[in-house]
């Protein structure tokens, strides 16, 4: 009688390779969200304050306030996603409503005098990074899902692939993934699925293996499905010293959760082919949380510029990742219990850290009475400092020197200008972010523009919004990075804040 779960059967396991480049980027990189002024200019508020979700650049921006404030901000998030692979053009898109920033500031002044003229402590939630997207890439390819089986399979004894009599297939996997890694736990699944076989089936110790799969190019459909956030918490102290400096620090508290699945189906093998049809998908989960301290100042040179600086210290991510896989053929000397392998069968991984590098920023600012702005920001974070911990795990370790290998220092540009009339506000922006890898020219750099009105009225203020970003990335097939698709990600928000100030 078969093994028949009806609770997802958990086993705690230590899965080497699992945490790799990708994970480090997804938590490293942060959007341009916030507010709708915030979005409207870019994020270039570095040397201007003044806004809730500025914060997040320099601290010392809440020190800038002159009453308090409230402001709630929501966002139409449109994404979509042009995918090429090896010729064969796709496309995706779709949209969700988020709500992008929550938060308050209060005000408080010295009527006694002193040199410090007010205080300001700030509060603010704000979504930095939307996981929801979805890529659909379809193409002919020479590398099948057989070759990523093969890659792991090679070194690996037979012995410890074999489901042993009395055993269920289920326990069997969970268990060489506890014991011998992700490595083996991969080789397992090709062995079992029928994708590759032994040189020696007889050999125990054989550690050589072949594809039962004969082709020259395959089919190959990928599906990406994600969903989930990056969400960061801001408590801030600002105060400003005589009519000239602010300063402000922060502390930020990030909320972290990510869901992945990814399906990936082949077909158009060769017609004396053993293998005509397969598929492997894999579900992960991440959920977790971060902290990072920001320090900053703004000081006003005469009646028009100012100038700001800050520092945003590293982000240290306390994660926990759980993976599930499937993955069939129709090999007819397969394991037909590979079925029994399936998104209940669950695997964790140990917690871990992911340390994101340090971001400093220099500000520029003009502002022109009540007539308008202009203000220029530049940021820099070296990727190449990043890291997984703990460093003592040789698989991290070797993840590490990778890293540093691969990616490089990224520079942020950011532009943006409002001009009034009466109570109704003209805005826009730009930006460019560098391609955070050394030498891959398939990740390009990141362009964005934005535009936006402002209506005030009373003691309120209703903003909208609309930016978009554009950039070229690579997209795996594979975490091997055998097979890979341009996608160029065209991501779009409409926003709208409400401000009240008191």
């Amino acid at each position: 009688m078969k093994h028949i779960y009806t609770l997802s059967f958990v086993l705690l396991c230590t899965l080497a390779n699992a945490q790799t480049i990708n994970d480090v980027l997804r938590f490293s990189i942060e959007d341009v969200q916030g507010t709708a002024r915030y979005q409207a200019l870019s994020g270039a508020f570095g040397a201007l304050g003044g806004e809730l979700s500025a914060l997040g650049i320099n601290p010392a921006g809440s020190a800038v306030f002159n009453n308090g404030q409230f402001s709630i901000t929501g966002s139409v998030h449109q994404k979509k996603n042009n995918s090429l692979f090896n010729g064969s053009a796709t496309s995706t898109s779709g949209s969700r409503f988020k709500l992008n920033q929550v938060g308050g500031v209060w005000v408080f002044k010295n009527y006694g005098g002193g040199d410090w003229k007010k205080l300001a402590l700030a509060v603010n939630y704000d979504l930095v990074q939307n996981f929801d997207n979805e890529i659909f890439i379809r193409g002919n390819t020479p590398v099948g899902i057989d070759q990523y089986f093969l890659n792991y399979a090679q070194g690996v004894p037979l012995g410890p692939l074999r489901v042993q009599e009395g055993e269920f297939i289920e326990d069997a996997y969970l268990d060489i993934g506890g014991s011998l890694g992700f490595g083996a736990q991969q080789a397992f699944l090709g062995f079992q699925s029928g994708f590759i076989d032994p040189v020696d089936f007889e050999d125990n110790n054989n550690t050589e293996y072949f594809s039962n799969a004969d082709y020259d190019r395959v089919d190959q459909s990928y599906l990406q499905s994600s969903y989930g956030y990056n969400s960061k918490f801001t408590m801030n102290f600002a105060g400003q010293y005589k009519d000239f400096l602010s300063i402000g620090t922060s502390l930020n508290f990030h909320s972290v959760f990510y869901e992945s699945v990814t399906t990936i189906n082949e077909s158009s093998y060769s017609p004396d082919s053993e293998i005509q049809l397969g598929s492997f998908d894999n579900f992960l989960r991440t959920q977790g949380s971060g902290f990072s301290i920001g320090l900053g100042a703004i000081a006003r040179l005469g009646d028009i510029f100012r100038v700001g600086a800050s520092y945003q210290s590293p982000t240290w991510y306390q994660l926990v990742d759980d993976l599930s896989q499937r993955v069939n053929s129709d090999f007819p000397d397969k394991n037909p219990d590979i079925t029994f392998i399936d998104f209940s069968i669950v695997n964790f991984f140990p917690r871990y850290t992911i340390k994101s590098p340090a971001r400093y920023t220099g500000s520029l600012a003009m502002v022109f009475g009540n007539k308008g702005l202009l203000s220029f920001d530049y940021g820099f974070q070296d990727m190449s400092r990043a890291e997984l911990r703990p460093t003592s795990d040789p698989d991290f370790n070797s993840e590490n020197i990778f890293i540093s290998q691969q990616l490089g220092g990224v520079s942020t540009l950011r532009a943006g200008g409002e001009y009034r009339i009466g109570r109704v506000s003209f805005r826009g922006g730009y930006r460019s972010e560098q391609s955070p890898y050394r030498n891959n020219s398939e990740w390009g750099n990141l362009q964005g523009y934005s535009g936006g009105l402002g209506f005030g009225f009373g003691p309120s203020r209703l903003d909208f919004t609309f930016s978009q970003t554009r950039q070229n990335i690579p997209q795996s097939i594979f975490e091997l990075d055998i097979s890979s698709a341009s996608v160029e990600r065209v991501n779009s928000f409409y926003t709208f804040t409400y401000t009240l100030n008191f």
